[in-house]
């Protein structure tokens, strides 16, 4: 289920169409690269997003930059497409997909609980949603771009950790009853339980980095970040955190198997191990719920697994339309109760909101981006020419497979993290045609 690209439909057939297609398709994705003006808007917006200014000046709010920004490198886009005469996209089964599910959620909006929530939910996040996605899958077609988004992502990453750290040190935290952290500043991080994912997500580009890297003071400054970001995703005393960072963990255990970069993943285990004792005994009578989830004191662990069997419930109540996009909340106190609380598993989110035609479409999604990457990885191993695209391949695979386990403990269903790195998925194809095409 990888990508398929098309050729547009007015180019003709080259002759000799018995010729290896892929052969014919490099030259006509590279040659159609959109300029710089919308990939550094998609950075920008970037950084709005992880790092938001407006936040810590608040004379900037009014400005509404990560709006402006991703509406600017939009249009930047399509002007610049539309002056050189290229299709305004590139096709690929995920990118179909993705507009599957929304389509299907906008069809079923007349039988939402709730249509005007549904309909403002749709406008206001998912839609930007994907047209991040969208953008991140057009305009990243180089391996000089892919590494600038995954330096730039390591980069930002800084100051969250560091943020958080400071804030267990100092003991600010998001609930003192169990020692939970305040996060960073920002929508996708300020609770530790949006700022583990957010951080495990990003570990594998930041491995990436380390590995193709050759100078010792960046190989030492990436170092550094890794052990921030490992360090902090303990500090969150997020179960589902921990749990997805052994994911990547034992990954990149049967990826580097037999590689001599295996050491890293020893190097990693090492630092989780001396970070432990930092956090106390609390942190492994947390961890320990995970088996035994009627030990959890504070009741969320038997919350949270009372309302995936009430959403269990409700999926099976109304399989095929659901509450509506972004109802799952009204659903479950309608079911359950008041208790205003989303039900934390993206794969029932899609469910209950949208019935199981959404969440089929979600599952195939998600399994096509990680045979993207997989396949790119594939193709580029053992190619010296291609060791960055293989590295980064390989990170966004590793990453997908995170959010896959992740998304049995986060209500994160329609937002960036899972989009934006499907969006490097897809992107990688035009990555890799490109690097192609400029090797002898």
């Amino acid at each position: 289920m990888g990508s398929s690209y098309r050729t547009e439909w007015w180019r003709p057939d080259l002759p000799g169409a018995e010729t290896d297609r892929s052969e014919a398709l490099a030259p006509a994705i590279s040659g159609s690269a959109p300029g710089s003006v919308p990939f550094w808007g998609l950075m920008a917006f970037t950084f709005i997003l992880l790092i938001a200014p407006q936040n810590q000046f608040p004379a900037l709010e009014p400005l509404r930059l990560g709006l402006v920004t991703a509406a600017l490198a939009i249009a930047s886009y399509l002007l610049d497409r539309f002056l050189h005469w290229r299709p305004l996209s590139l096709w690929s089964r995920e990118i179909g997909l993705a507009f599957g599910i929304a389509g299907w959620a906008i069809l079923t909006m007349p039988f939402s609980s709730w249509v005007g929530g549904s309909v403002s939910f749709f406008l206001d996040v998912y839609v930007k949603t994907l047209a991040v996605f969208w953008l991140l899958a057009n305009v990243v077609d180089n391996a000089s771009r892919i590494r600038k988004i995954a330096w730039g992502l390591s980069v930002m990453a800084v100051p969250l950790t560091v943020t958080a750290l400071n804030n267990f040190f100092t003991g600010y935290f998001y609930d003192k009853k169990t020692l939970r952290i305040a996060g960073y500043d920002a929508g996708l991080s300020e609770n530790p339980n949006d700022l583990a994912p957010l951080l495990n997500l990003i570990v594998p580009l930041t491995v990436a980095l380390l590995l193709s890297r050759r100078t010792p003071m960046a190989r030492l400054s990436l170092i550094a970040v890794l052990g921030l970001e490992v360090i902090t995703i303990l500090a969150t005393f997020s179960r589902g955190g921990f749990i997805v960072l052994a994911t990547i963990l034992l990954v990149y255990l049967w990826q580097f198997r037999r590689r001599r970069e295996r050491k890293w993943v020893w190097a990693i285990l090492l630092v989780m191990t001396l970070s432990v004792p930092l956090f106390g005994p609390a942190y492994v009578s947390r961890l320990a719920t995970i088996t035994d989830i009627e030990s959890d004191q504070t009741g969320s662990a038997q919350s949270r697994w009372n309302d995936t069997v009430t959403a269990a419930g409700l999926v099976l109540k109304s399989p095929i339309f659901g509450a509506g996009i972004g109802n799952n909340i009204l659903a479950l106190n309608e079911a359950r109760g008041d208790d205003w609380s989303l039900v934390h598993n993206v794969y029932l989110e899609h469910a209950v909101d949208l019935g199981v035609p959404a969440l089929v479409l979600f599952l195939m999604l998600l399994k096509g981006c990680i045979r993207s990457a997989s396949n790119v990885q594939k193709r580029s191993d053992g190619i010296p020419a291609l060791r960055e695209v293989f590295y980064f391949a390989e990170a966004i695979k590793v990453s997908l497979i995170a959010f896959s386990v992740a998304g049995l403990f986060y209500p994160v269903a329609y937002h960036f993290y899972f989009y934006y790195f499907a969006g490097l998925a897809v992107a990688l194809e035009a990555v890799y045609r490109a690097e192609v095409s400029v090797r002898p």
